[in-house]
């Protein structure tokens, strides 16, 4: 069976990672937009579901293909949802994971054991094409709390400091392949895929 192609709409390599094969499951030969020259677009939206509508519209704008865009990140009670929308720039525009998560263990600093819940929402939208009016949206959602310090060295983003109680490990603790099950962004991705099959 030929394959349709879609373009990701990220330039996270973990995400692209994280993503592809299990996308292959449906049927789908995914491209990077980083493949294309595209870069994401501002990100306006105060929702994760407007800023994933808004990267995956761009990418199917650019490319004239399908797009699936994701937009994901960590939101900490005790901080009333920060990083939340920001999480990718938590440290300012010129920051990275590590100034990240740096500045998280700083605000994190004073909080107690039992006030540090936190969760990482992933939404995932597919766009048939750029003016597609009924996107699919999949929200997936994954709790734990904040560690004092880093634990792990697999993952990406906040995931050496985000404790996932049922595993009782970091996410970066966790295997790739165990995370890609559990995860937030699997949990969206399952979602996704109950769509397809419910529209077939």
């Amino acid at each position: 069976m030929q394959k349709t192609k879609v373009v990701l709409a990220t330039g996270n390599q973990g995400k692209v990672k994280e993503m592809a094969d299990v996308l292959a499951q449906f049927g789908f030969e995914v491209v990077a937009q980083s493949e294309f020259g595209i870069q994401s677009p501002e990100e306006t939206g105060l929702t994760f579901v407007e800023n994933a509508l808004l990267k995956a519209r761009y990418a199917a704008k650019i490319t004239g293909l399908p797009a699936i865009a994701d937009d994901s990140g960590l939101s900490v009670k005790a901080l009333n949802g920060a990083p939340g929308l920001y999480s990718a720039r938590y440290a300012g525009e010129e920051g990275n994971d590590e100034t990240n998560r740096q500045k998280l263990l700083r605000e994190m600093a004073s909080v107690p054991a039992e006030a540090r819940q936190a969760k990482f929402v992933s939404c995932i939208v597919f766009l048939a094409h750029e003016t597609d009016p009924t996107p699919k949206i999949a929200i997936g959602e994954c709790f734990g709390e904040i560690l004092t310090e880093e634990r792990g060295s697999n993952g990406f983003g906040y995931d050496s400091l985000f404790f996932y109680p049922p595993k009782n490990c970091s996410f970066a603790e966790l295997e790739t392949a165990e995370k890609k099950k559990i995860s937030h962004r699997a949990i969206a991705l399952a979602q996704l895929k109950t769509q397809f099959e419910d529209s077939k």
